[in-house]
């Protein structure tokens, strides 16, 4: 294994990325390279991403995950994912220099797998290496596959490796897609929960809004065809009712790892969504003929529930203009719906990547003038939102601090539009309302920019102060001199 110090966790990416391949781990980042493919301007901002991997770790039953990196790390992803819910322990090897060199870290990660891997705890134990270890090539594909039939999937999530945590959700649920496809592949597997024998079935790929899944099932209906378990999935036996569905919706267009094993199960795949009347028409003619369904069936379809989307939208229009920004991987679907509602969208911003998944979408989109920014960098956000000057913005939660510093009513994309439901009739009437009440915010936003103008923004300026604080002579220096010395000094640790 390659020597690092604990502080390579904030080095460039460039040398992580240099030190993994020298470490063997060419063939990860090869693969990670082609899924999740960059930006021109590297990556967009994000989280770290290996908070998506964990996210999904988390939300499923008996299932385990243990983090491999540094303590920093380690503490700030166990921190958010508690902040996002996640009710359960996170497990963690802790390394230092010694223990990353001598290999003594991927002893330590297969003992913490045998203690932890519980047949009557755990169905899978989900190990992630996160930047460090990956870098210096703690082996995380040499773990056994299973300790007394619990799995163990072990996944590399650098975030030199993984663009954003949107992708680093893919990185595990593929992983655990292969391994349930495997075990399928070599014999039989527990039965799903609520598994209705004989039943043609289509799965969906990403995270929806719970009120979704039910929804999309109803206009699948008369077509004969029932509701899967989404991927990610909620419990192992879900995945293997999932790569058993007759076709599959990449609703959200970046699960490139899970695309390709429900691929390799000879499972169609069709993008975009059922949003909006032309959006919902088109999708359930694609599922349809990818389902092999008697045309007369989607029209059937199509005819139950198109007159209700139109018949929702008429009596919910927008008329607005918003800019749309995320990374959720739905902002292409958001804005088609905002559109077809009457609202003028000049901008969408995604930091997902292109995809073949979504090309549906962009093509509507750039029909009707809007600009669809891939891979979208903040700066990139804020300047189309500043140019359009929209009566709502809705994005990223730093694009939203700066719509409401200039005065822009905003909405952060996360919280308050991905916590609604977005396809069939449901999503058609789900946004007009919260458009409406925040576009009449300007005023409001308007005098407060007034009110607090100037306050706050110089440097070491603050509310309440007749004069401007003076700090002590040679502060700054005395600080930037310890500091200097302080990562000199623990560059030398290992070498």
């Amino acid at each position: 294994m390659t020597a690092l110090p604990e502080t390579a966790s904030c080095s460039s990416a460039d040398t992580l990325a240099e030190a993994a391949r020298a470490a063997g781990k060419s063939e990860v980042l090869d693969q990670l390279a082609k899924d999740y493919p960059k930006g021109p301007h590297d990556q967009p901002q994000s989280m770290c991403p290996a908070f998506g991997s964990l996210r999904v770790g988390l939300r499923m039953r008996r299932v385990a995950t243990i983090l491999s990196g540094s303590a920093c790390c380690v503490y700030g992803l166990t921190f958010t994912s508690h902040f996002y819910g996640a009710r359960r322990s996170v497990g963690y090897v802790p390394f230092n220099s010694e223990t990353l060199v001598t290999g003594k870290l991927y002893e330590d990660i297969i003992e913490a797998v045998h203690i932890t891997a519980k047949p009557a705890d755990y169905d899978a134990v989900v190990v992630i290496n996160l930047c460090v270890p990956t870098a210096s090539g703690v082996p995380l594909d040499k773990l056994p596959k299973q300790i007394d039939g619990v799995r163990v999937i072990g996944i590399d999530v650098p975030g030199f490796g993984v663009p954003t945590h949107a992708e680093a959700k893919d990185v595990l649920a593929g992983a655990m897609l292969k391994a349930a496809r495997l075990e399928a592949e070599a014999g039989p597997v527990a039965r799903p929960r609520n598994l209705v024998e004989n039943e043609r079935t289509v799965a969906l790929i990403g995270e929806l809004f719970p009120a979704d899944p039910p929804g999309v099932a109803a206009m699948l209906s008369p077509m004969g065809l029932g509701l899967a378990p989404q991927t990610p999935a909620r419990e192992w036996r879900d995945l293997y009712a999932a790569l058993d569905a007759v076709a599959v919706g990449a609703v959200h267009p970046f699960y490139t790892a899970a695309i390709r094993e429900f691929r390799n199960a000879g499972r169609p795949v069709v993008g975009s969504g059922p949003v909006g009347v032309e959006g919902t028409a088109a999708w359930l003619e694609a599922i349809g003929r990818a389902a092999n369904v008697e045309p007369q069936k989607i029209e059937d379809a199509k005819a139950r529930f198109i007159p209700a989307i139109r018949g929702v939208l008429a009596a919910n229009p927008i008329n607005a203009r918003l800019t749309v920004s995320g990374y959720e991987g739905s902002e292409l679907l958001v804005a088609r719906l905002l559109i077809e509602a009457g609202a003028e969208v000049p901008y969408v911003g995604t930091a997902c990547p292109r995809t073949e998944w979504s090309e549906q979408d962009r093509e509507w989109l750039a029909a009707r003038g809007v600009h669809v920014q891939y891979r979208a960098s903040l700066e990139q956000d804020v300047q189309a939102m500043m140019e359009v000057r929209p009566d709502l913005a809705i994005g990223t939660t730093p694009l939203v601090q700066k719509a409401k510093e200039l005065g822009i009513p905003a909405l952060y994309f996360t919280n308050m539009i991905s916590a609604r439901p977005l396809f069939g009739p449901a999503g058609a009437g789900s946004l007009a309302a919260i458009v409406a009440n925040q576009t009449k915010s300007a005023e409001r936003f308007g005098r407060m920019v007034s009110f607090f103008d100037g306050v706050g923004t110089p440097d070491r300026a603050g509310y309440g102060f007749r004069g401007v604080p003076e700090e002590p002579k040679g502060f700054r220096e005395r600080n930037k001199k310890l500091r200097l010395a302080k990562a000199k000094a623990e560059e030398a640790v290992g070498t």
